[in-house]
């Protein structure tokens, strides 16, 4: 215990003498500071196996362990960033549809991959509700579904239908709205205008080019799509 204090002394030493630079060992003054804590941590857990084990056998065997899980946590927090992204990009393989932030050489991006059905789909939302969208390069604007519109706010008392379009059922009547926000992943869009089709007139709602339109990249991919904002 009295090893464990001198360190955390030294730790705290070093972390208000380097406090104007901001880095410690090449590490920002938090990350050093967190990984003294899980060494301290881990120190204590160490201590506790020591003292619960007078095998020889036993302890190393414990000993060893520890030492992998000291590891494992140092590891982790050290590539932190990557772990992120690696977990997003197995959840967007799970999850098809699912927006997944990704930085390469060109910065910042979403990537969506294509779904199942072999359609590229956009989780999103409008107005702060969730709305699971078709990418529709050949719709002029967003077009929601009745039910969505219905689900995120809209009523039929706000809707005038009074837009001729066209649908994968057939020609059909629209009514012109305007939403308040449209999110893709860490990409949002204020006050675009959209329409909404009239009650099973439209089974999915689409994503349209005056969304697409207003990115800075929008990259399609034979499995994924990347969008820029």
């Amino acid at each position: 215990m009295v090893i464990i204090l001198a360190l955390l002394g030294a730790a705290l030493a070093i972390l208000i003498f380097n406090h104007g630079s901001g880095i410690t060992f090449g590490l920002p003054n938090d990350d050093f500071a967190s990984l003294v804590y899980l060494g301290v941590l881990a120190a204590v857990i160490g201590a506790g196996v020591v003292g619960a084990h007078r095998n020889m056998g036993d302890l190393l065997k414990n000993l060893l362990t520890w030492l992998v899980i000291i590891l494992g946590l140092i590891t982790g927090w050290l590539y932190q960033d990557q772990a992120k992204e690696v977990a997003m990009r197995v959840l967007a393989g799970l999850v098809p549809g699912q927006p997944m932030m990704l930085t390469d050489e060109n910065g910042l991006a979403v990537s969506i991959r294509k779904s199942l059905n072999s359609h590229f789909e956009a989780a999103g939302t409008v107005n702060g509700q969730t709305v699971n969208f078709l990418i529709d390069t050949g719709a002029t604007t967003i077009a929601l579904s009745h039910r969505d519109a219905m689900r995120i706010g809209f009523s039929d008392s706000d809707l005038s239908f009074s837009l001729n379009i066209n649908t994968a059922n057939g020609q059909a009547r629209a009514a012109p709205v305007l939403l308040d926000e449209v999110t893709i992943g860490s990409i949002s869009r204020f006050a675009l205008r959209a329409t909404v089709a009239e009650p099973g007139k439209l089974d999915q709602s689409l994503l349209g080019m005056n969304f697409i339109s207003s990115l800075t990249a929008f990259e399609m991919r034979r499995d994924e799509v990347i969008l820029r904002d």
